[in-house]
């Protein structure tokens, strides 16, 4: 497998769970050609495959699903860019850094959702999760692991072997 690989489509009326699921065993199909074996999880929650060597990760917003595979530990987050973000929340959840970045932001709402895509995303690829406020981090506004697809801001953190 080269990298990743990622996939998203509409929810289309689906729960995030059922679209989610149908997405990842779709998208192992055409990738492994065979059936998607069963998920477990790990005690802190993270969901990995009982067979093989394929991490992934998915994701949903109200409207979108993703989904991403890889041959190492991976994560991805999605948020609506029209998801209302309060500025309590932004002094809450950033690093005195990314508050920095947030604030010379013209854009602040984008700004906002482009950290916290980084953070839930950096957080399933560790299997941490997020617990409290995640402030200890330091990404930038110009990571190139986020790209808006479909309306949405999407970002994919790996953790290379």
């Amino acid at each position: 497998m080269n990298n990743w690989i990622i996939a998203g489509e509409a929810l289309s009326g689906r729960s995030g769970h059922e679209a989610g699921r149908a997405l990842l065993a779709r998208l192992y199909r055409q990738h492994f050609g065979g059936e998607m074996p069963e998920i477990l999880r790990e005690p802190g929650g993270k969901p990995y495959f009982s067979t093989g060597n394929i991490h992934f990760s998915i994701t949903h917003t109200k409207a979108h699903v993703f989904c991403a595979l890889a041959d190492h530990p991976i994560g991805i987050d999605a948020e609506e860019l029209t998801r209302p973000v309060k500025e309590s929340l932004a002094q809450r959840v950033l690093s005195p850094g990314e508050y920095a970045q947030y604030g010379a932001a013209a854009d602040k709402n984008r700004a906002f959702l482009t950290f916290w895509v980084l953070k839930e995303a950096a957080a399933k690829a560790t299997g941490e999760g997020i617990r409290g406020f995640p402030n200890k981090t330091d990404f930038s506004l110009n990571d190139p692991r986020v790209q808006e697809i479909d309306g949405c801001l999407v970002a994919v953190v790996e953790i290379q072997k």
